[in-house]
Order: structure tokens, then C-alpha cells, then sequence
């Protein structure tokens, strides 16, 4: 099945009764209703307008995402949406903030100042959410626990840059993901999976350029930029799909060395693969990277 969701191209394929994937599709549109900050009349949207009644289900997703960006020191963060807009990334009406712009919104983010107490979530005069950077991961998950309710015990669902196994092939093996590599068409390597994603995040996927250089929408929380940390593309494996989707640019933001001591730090959560833009390429100990480029090993 595919279809377009989350600003994206999405495809779910199962091994099942067609109304698994009737479902699943379903609730993607729920979710994006409800979670997307463009749209007007969703809970997010209400939320950044002032309106600090939620769902339960709203209230613990930001809850969620609260919790991974203290994990990360910042480096993950839902209150950039306000940056996220001056710099067009919101709409596509791109263009290059002033400084003066920057230091203002700068003021009005950060996810310390945003509380969920209930079904109600506060948050300053001026400051917005953005849960576009778990979205994916969430609704892959979500999307599994309902094609599992339909008796499916085998689906890869790819949702933009996250792909998402449930169960093995058909066949009982594993499933082969490739990772791509963000200078050409071609690939860094491939992981095999099984309940797990793959989730990757890079500066090649949605950027602009004016004036010769190249602006992507992973921005640094801290200086309200694109995150210019050294890498070109992250990618996560886990069991865990928001938090993946979210530890994708969490990584991309922190850079080699940080990411490096953040999953020395959580190594049982997830693994890691990442270029940087000197075109050295590092794979966490534990996960296997089919390539046929060297790489060094993160221990």
C-alpha cells in the first residue's frame, strides 16, 4: 500500500488480510491529523495557539518528547518550530534568517520552559511545538501494534527516511535495509533486521541554497542554524521507533565525538552508522554494516 502522509511518500507491505493495511494506513491520516503542527485543526496546532488542553495520547507524546530532549542535552529538541518557520522549512517559503530574527526566536525556544501536567500542556507567550521530528518513529510503531492486532506477524513499512520491520520475511529471514548514501544513488551499506527500524537523517534530504551555500532543516537547537557538527548523515537501528526517529538528528546535531560518548552511554538501546563530511564512515560495535567501504568501529 502506498500513499502520501507526513508530508512524504509512504509504502506498508504485509502478509495478511488487506483490512490490516486498511487500518494501518488509517491510522497514519489519524495521527497526522492530530500531531501536525501545519495543520489548523489539530491538537498540536491548538496547543501552539494557546489552547493547553490535549488527548491523553497527545499529552504523553510530548511527554515523550520532552524526556529524549533532556536525554540529549538539547540536541533533540520539539521547541524549534518557531525557528523551523523563519527559515521556511515549515512551508517551503525558504530563505536565510537575520541574526537579529535568530537571537529573538532563540529566546523562545527551548524545551525546559514547556510542562505537561495532565492533559495539560503549558508553555511562554511565543514558543510552539514541532513533533514532526518523532512523528514517523511514532506512527511506526503505532502502525505495528495495529497490524499485529490483524494477525500480521510479517510487514515492512517505509515512512520516508524511516523503515520499520514487524516480525521476519515471510521466509523467516531477516529483512535487508539499505542505507543511503548521501553523495549519489547508490549506498553505504546494508543492516539486516528483524522487530526493528532503521531510521536515518541527513542534510542531503531537504535543504535550499542562496548565495552558494547550502542550508538543510536539521538545525542546531543552540544556535537556531543548520547544525554544521562534522556529520552528513546518521542513522539509527533499535526496537524503538520514536526514539530513533528523534536520536537521528539528536546524533546529526551532537556530532562525531558526542555521539559517539552518548551511545557509549546507551549502547543497549540502539546502534549507530554515520558519515561525516570528511567522508569517513563509523559503525557502532554490535551492529553489522554490509559495505564494501571501510569504515571504523565505535566501541
Amino acid at each position: 500500500r502506498e500513499f502520501f502522509a507526513m508530508d512524504t511518500v509512504m509504502t506498508i507491505t504485509a502478509s495478511g488480510e488487506e483490512a490490516a493495511l486498511d487500518a494501518a494506513e488509517a491510522e497514519v491520516y489519524r495521527l497526522d491529523a492530530l500531531l501536525s503542527a501545519q495543520n489548523e485543526a489539530s491538537e498540536l496546532a491548538a496547543v501552539n495557539r494557546g489552547s493547553g488542553s490535549v488527548s491523553a495520547e497527545t499529552a504523553a507524546l510530548i511527554s515523550e518528547a520532552l524526556e529524549i530532549a533532556a536525554e540529549t542535552g538539547g540536541a533533540y529538541d520539539p521547541t524549534v518550530y518557531p525557528l523551523m518557520q523563519a527559515w521556511g522549512f515549515a512551508d517551503g517559503s525558504y530563505c536565510v534568517p537575520e541574526q537579529t530574527e535568530l537571537d529573538w526566536l532563540l529566546e523562545r525556544t527551548g524545551w525546559e520552559n514547556v510542562r505537561v501536567n495532565g492533559k495539560t500542556v503549558s508553555m511562554p507567550e511565543g514558543f510552539a511545538l514541532d513533533l514532526g521530528g518523532i512523528g514517523k518513529g511514532c506512527a511506526a510503531g503505532r502502525c505495528k501494534e495495529i497490524l499485529k492486532a490483524q494477525g500480521v506477524t510479517s510487514a515492512l513499512l517505509s515512512l520516508g527516511g524511516n523503515v520499520s520491520a514487524l516480525g521476519r520475511r515471510p521466509d523467516g529471514s531477516l529483512w535487508t535495509v539499505a542505507i543511503q548514501d548521501p553523495d549519489g544513488s547508490t549506498y553505504l551499506g546494508t543492516v539486516r533486521i528483524a522487530d526493528q527500524c532503521v531510521v536515518t537523517s541527513g542534510g542531503y534530504q531537504r535543504y535550499f541554497e542562496q548565495d552558494g551555500e547550502t542550508y538543510w532543516h536539521i538545525l542546531d537547537p543552540k544556535t537556531g542554524k543548520p547544525a554544521r557538527s562534522g556529520m552528513k548523515s546518521v542513522t539509527i537501528v533499535s526496537a524503538d521507533d520514536t526514539m530513533a526517529d528523534a536520536l537521528s538528528t539528536a546524533l546529526f546535531v551532537m556530532g562525531p565525538e558526542r555521539a559517539a560518548n552518548f551511545w557509549r552511554a546507551h549502547r543497549a538501546d540502539f546502534g549507530a552508522v554515520w558519515l561525516t563530511e570528511d567522508g569517513r564512515l563509523y559503525v557502532t560495535e554490535g551492529l553489522t554494516l554490509t559495505t564494501e567501504r571501510d569504515y571504523e568501529v565505535i566501541l
